[in-house]
């Protein structure tokens, strides 16, 4: 038998009433040469009878004798596929226009240096379409970009810029470089890549690939209280702040492995910076209901201390951390706490001119706080000019 060009892993589990959705979606693609797996992890509802529905000759049924929990039934799904590319999407998201695969496979196909695709994504709620989703966002224009600048922007925007469900990978990708990763232990805390499990790819695909951008949200992320987002922000926040910062770890150590120093640079910089989001309580909203990640500098301590990285390393991260929460207390109006945490930063590493000008101008209230929003201002023209 011949091998699909493409194949769609569709994770499936209590969402048997948005499958239909997702398959048709897939089905209706003017690209026709593609597989589609359906990968029901033993689902307590009719997952089955409605997987069963589908006619085509293109979709398969798989179902677990066992639950293997998400992440293992991606990678069942992915190793049983036959595609030189793989579409993971989940059975609750949908494809938005009919030539997207069309467009993804001729850009992959003549660019062999790109390992990814991906494009933003709509909100999808009780049905209805919404906003373009902010974060999934790389420009207006169409574009191949170099993975390492992607890396920085999604460091830089302080959470995963791409959307899974829009993104098709190359097949290469997941058999030398990674499957998702199971079974992960940071700072001697086991870690449910359930959260940052596909930022993690993503970021690993873009360190060895450039990455292919699509400006037209071409696919639909549905929101509902099922979902793996909803449970784990409403009921597991601890797993948030574990696994972002496994993430950036463990970037920077393939970083690191690879030469790749710009970036091992800038997760060393975003790694203070998520540290100190989550010392001042970083909030993770859906649907209207808001959580808090709260840690303290003893947790921080205690995972810093078991990282990877050189005592000099550790020293740079620690000053980092109190500047970058002196920042967000300067943000709130909380002149005192900035002004306490900027004089910390300073006592870790002394010789940081750029935070002794924060402190003279901070001194100046009300018209320092007008310079430094003059300064930021001309700083954005700068860059953007």
């Amino acid at each position: 038998m011949q091998k699909p060009l493409v194949s769609f892993v569709v994770p499936c589990y209590r969402l048997a009433a948005f499958l239909p959705e997702c398959v048709d979606s897939i089905l209706s693609q003017t690209f026709e040469d593609f597989e589609i797996l359906i990968m029901d992890d033993c689902s307590p509802d009719n997952t089955e009878e409605v997987a069963r529905t589908f006619t085509d000759s293109r979709v398969t049924y798989v179902r677990n004798e066992q639950n293997l929990g998400a992440l293992r039934n991606y990678n069942k799904g992915i190793l049983l596929s036959r595609g030189k590319y793989v579409w993971l999407i989940s059975a609750d998201d949908r494809l938005r226009r009919p030539y997207i695969l069309q467009r993804y496979v001729e850009t992959l196909e003549n660019h062999p240096e790109v390992g990814l695709a991906f494009c933003p994504g709509v909100s999808l709620r009780r049905g209805k379409e919404g906003a373009v989703i902010d974060y999934s966002t790389y420009g207006d224009v169409d574009t191949i970009v170099r993975g390492e600048e992607i890396i920085k922007h999604s460091l830089k925007v302080k959470g995963n810029a791409i959307l899974a469900a829009s993104v098709l990978v190359r097949r290469d990708c997941y058999e030398t470089l990674s499957l998702y990763p199971v079974d992960v232990v940071w700072a001697g805390i086991p870690v449910d890549f359930i959260w940052g499990g596909d930022w993690y790819m993503w970021l690993l695909f873009s360190l060895h690939y450039h990455v292919a951008y699509f400006a037209e949200p071409m696919v639909c992320y549905r929101e509902h209280e099922l979902s793996m987002t909803n449970a784990i922000t409403q009921e597991k926040i601890d797993i948030c702040w574990h696994s972002e910062l496994a993430v950036i770890t463990m970037i920077s150590q393939a970083a690191k492995e690879k030469g790749a120093l710009t970036v091992y640079k800038a997760c060393l910089g975003a790694l203070a910076n998520f540290y100190a989001k989550h010392c001042a309580s970083k909030p993770y909203s859906w649907m209207g209901q808001t959580s808090w990640s709260t840690i303290d500098l003893q947790q921080v301590e205690a995972t810093l201390d078991r990282s990877p990285y050189t005592e000099q390393e550790k020293a740079w991260i620690r000053s980092r951390i109190m500047v970058a929460l002196a920042e967000i207390y300067y943000s709130e109006g909380d002149s005192v706490s900035a002004r306490s945490y900027y004089l910390k930063g300073l006592k870790l590493k002394p010789f940081m001119l750029p935070v002794f000008l924060k402190l003279i101008v901070l001194s100046f209230g009300g018209p320092g706080r007008q310079v430094r929003e003059l300064l930021r201002t001309a700083r954005e023209h700068l860059v953007r000019g």
